[in-house]
């Protein structure tokens, strides 16, 4: 019996990968600091993993391993030129024509997109064997680890080119996958005889898109791809996490040494594995404690689990369900949480825990099965539940989730009232939450601050965001988000059945972190959350300012929740809530309400079968959010850097009036999926301005994707706006940014007024 953890947190205790990182883009160390840095965060890792029998290397980027992976195979785009070292490498993660950035998988971290323009890949930049030796001078033996060529190709896409210019940017296809694959193998092969050469044995291979629909051609490849992978001399692991392998038999079937199956996200591999088997001779890296969730292991269960496991006769490796980056790093410094909760949780550091335990209970170790018992036993006492928010949701009806009057008759209303122009400009939420503003944040959160001086400083930052965005031209406004330190954190300190951490960071995407919140009751609304900042800020102006809400669904999924209540049944929890913050705006006159739900594709299951079941629940609970609210209240979401194309019907049920979505790093690609949407109701806010990107898009830039959305949609159904919040960019680059979008869209505009008028198409 042996265990190995992996994908431990890359942030650090204190952080130390986001202060390096940016300190180097800030220019106030050099890469050779930069790399020494890095160096020490490596020796701290290394602690972490103390106690496993098999060590993981190569799992420290510098900014996400998929931009690793690309590079590591020479996979640069041409506009790019040669690759120069960092310099290359952080404006394909972070420059001006960056690489898109999407949601990987159904998890909320994102990755960097590659494009593959010609099969001419190389081995660029060896990044496991630089790893192996970097641990060897620390006295450790590593098993390197890198993302698999079928992940890599599947999220991969191909760029197509006339004379060295874009012309388009697709998923690839199968011709694609055999042509790229054809060039990609052998750089891999190439890799793998490196690590033989440096006495490396053993090598794992992150494969979760093999959790996907795999058709049966990809699988033939796949097969093929590592027969000739296995010719190295290197045995190899493939892991599969997410969701259940999509073909088990083909899985096992595989020319590798050892498989790894998820068995928390899921029942199907646990039903094949019985149904079929385990094929004898190879390793079964079984993934036993969640990777993704915060609550203990039922580890009585886990161990009777792993019993019936060795009932196969196989070698087995305990090891997480997933890679260990969507946990915080550790429940040690947590001291506010409410009582008996901490001793419920476990984080990255507690999951490592608990596989030693289980191995220790496993061999009988001393003391090991009385503390798997002690533990267990907590998990099974009641804890916060509340009949009156339960019985609540079991009293809804069908009319709870279904708005009148329809669509289009809400958007007549809607242009009387507001009188907007054409393509009218608004953005999606935050502005700069400079250091100043965090400063206050933080001496309020302490008790430093007396509440009274607190809104007053918060209301000086939203008196200015006004006036910058009255003097920019901005059609709709936003108060800013001053007083919020994240979209899903802020509400969740002012709901009940949630609990927020002091230290639980996790990276979203480069060096963007955020806290989840736990959600460990039922949940309910004690007080208006959001009324009187946004009140204040329509006190300033004329124009009308969004009232700004979390979804239910977003809520729910960047979150971690209680593994006993049906994750339905918090979207309603959640749902009832910002329902009842919806009604409180409108009685303080608020005109136009934005529910965001950034992470409605990204909940999605990873199989298409079990899609139905999902967005039935995730349409309902924002249809919840806004069924009652008056006619004359214009509803706006905002959904970014996810894959939309497949899942239009749904997006449709959401019965919205405006949905805004990004489309600066597409260049207004995104908004072919979106012709679908009935456009006599339903308006679009595509995104023009690449908020992840310090770069300040010009006007033209802009007026490029606008005239590109407007091939597909009609201008009246057209918003503009950035790709996201703006909360992570400077004054100084969102001032000119902005007004460079509000003139692009102005001159647009008022070429289709001139082209109207003349009868002539614009």
């Amino acid at each position: 019996m042996r265990t190995f953890a992996f994908g431990f947190p890359r942030l650090g205790q204190r952080r130390q990968y986001k202060t390096l990182v940016e300190a180097f883009w800030a220019g106030s160390i050099s890469e050779s600091e930069l790399q020494q840095g890095f160096r020490e965060l490596q020796c701290e890792r290394l602690q972490e993993y103390h106690g496993m029998d098999l060590i993981p290397s190569n799992e420290l980027s510098l900014y996400d391993p998929m931009l690793d992976t690309a590079v590591m195979c020479g996979a640069i785009p041409s506009r790019f030129g040669i690759y120069n070292g960092l310099t290359t490498y952080f404006t394909l993660a972070r420059g001006k024509q960056a690489l898109e950035l999407t949601k990987w998988f159904n998890t909320n971290y994102h990755y960097l997109v590659p494009e593959l323009e010609q099969p001419n890949f190389h081995l660029l930049k060896n990044f496991p064997l630089e790893d192996v030796r970097l641990h060897r001078q620390q006295g450790v033996e590593t098993v390197p680890t890198l993302i698999g060529p079928y992940t890599f190709l599947r999220l991969s896409k191909r760029v197509h080119l006339n004379g060295g210019t874009v012309t388009a940017v697709s998923p690839l296809s199968e011709d694609d996958i055999a042509l790229f694959s054809a060039a990609l193998v052998p750089v891999y092969s190439e890799l793998l005889r490196t690590l033989r050469d440096e006495g490396v044995t053993l090598t794992v291979f992150h494969e979760p898109a093999l959790a996907l629909d795999v058709p049966e051609l990809h699988w033939t490849q796949v097969t093929e791809w590592y027969s000739e992978l296995s010719r190295s001399g290197v045995a190899l692991w493939t892991l599969c996490y997410y969701d259940s392998v999509s073909d088990y038999l083909h899985f096992c079937e595989l020319p590798v040494a050892g498989i790894g199956l998820d068995f928390v996200s899921n029942i199907e591999n646990w039903q094949e594995l019985q149904r079929h088997g385990f094929p004898k001779g190879k390793t079964l890296i079984a993934g036993i404690v969640n990777g993704r969730q915060v609550w203990r292991s039922d580890l009585q269960e886990r161990l009777r689990f792993v019993e019936s496991l060795l009932r196969f006769d196989a070698d087995i490796v305990l090891a997480p369900s997933c890679p260990l980056f969507h946990l915080p790093v550790t429940t040690e410094p947590e001291t506010r949480l409410p009582e008996g909760l901490r001793e419920r949780l476990a984080f990255a550091r507690e999951r490592v825990a608990e596989l030693r335990l289980l191995k220790a209970a496993l061999e009988s170790q001393p003391g090991a099965l009385h503390e798997v018992v002690a533990q267990t036993e907590l998990l099974h006492r009641p804890f916060a539940r509340n009949d009156t928010v339960v019985r609540r949701v079991a009293a809804l009806a069908e009319t709870d989730f279904q708005r009148v009057p329809s669509a289009p008759q809400r958007r007549r209303i809607h242009q009387q009232q507001l009188q907007l122009p054409l393509l009218p400009t608004t953005t999606i939420g935050s502005f700069p939450q400079t250091a100043e503003i965090r400063r206050l944040r933080g001496q309020h959160r302490r008790g430093e601050l007396p509440d009274p001086e607190y809104v007053s400083a918060i209301q000086q930052h939203i008196r200015h965001a006004i006036a910058v965005q009255e003097e920019v031209g901005l059609d709709v406004l936003v108060h800013g988000e001053f007083e919020r330190s994240d979209m899903v954190e802020y509400f969740a300190e002012r709901l009940e059945g949630f609990a927020t951490t002091e230290h639980g960071w996790v990276l979203s995407y480069g060096s963007r972190v955020y806290r989840p919140p736990i959600i460990y009751g039922d949940i309910w609304r004690p007080h208006p959350m959001t009324v009187r900042e946004i009140t204040y800020a329509q006190s300033l102006t004329p124009k009308p300012v969004k009232g700004m809400l979390t979804g239910p669904v977003t809520m729910l999924l960047w979150s971690y929740w209680r593994p006993d209540i049906p994750p339905e049944e918090l979207a309603y929890e959640l749902a009832l809530a910002i329902a009842d913050e919806v009604r409180d705006l409108e009685a303080a006159g608020i005109r136009v309400i934005q529910i965001d739900e950034p992470a409605f594709r990204e909940g999605a299951p990873l199989k298409r079968r079990h899609w139905n079941t999902y967005f039935r629940w995730a349409t309902r609970a924002f249809q919840l959010c806004h069924a009652h609210a008056r006619p004359e209240t214009q509803i706006h979401t905002h959904m970014c850097y996810s894959e939309f194309n497949d899942i239009m019907d749904y997006i449709a049920q959401l019965d919205f009036d405006v949905l805004s979505i990004e489309g600066s790093r597409s260049k207004g690609e995104i908004v072919d999926h979106f012709a679908a949407l009935p456009s006599e109701s339903v308006q679009v806010g595509v995104g023009v301005y690449d908020v992840h990107s310090p770069a300040i898009p010009d006007t033209d830039e802009i007026s490029a994707i606008l005239e590109r959305v407007l091939r597909v949609l009609p201008p009246e159904a057209v918003w503009v706006n950035p790709d996201c919040g703006l909360k992570t960019r400077r004054w100084e680059e969102v001032i000119p940014a902005l007004r460079n979008m509000v003139t692009a869209a102005r001159r647009l505009a008022q070429r289709l007024h001139i082209s109207a008028t003349q009868g002539e198409c614009p």
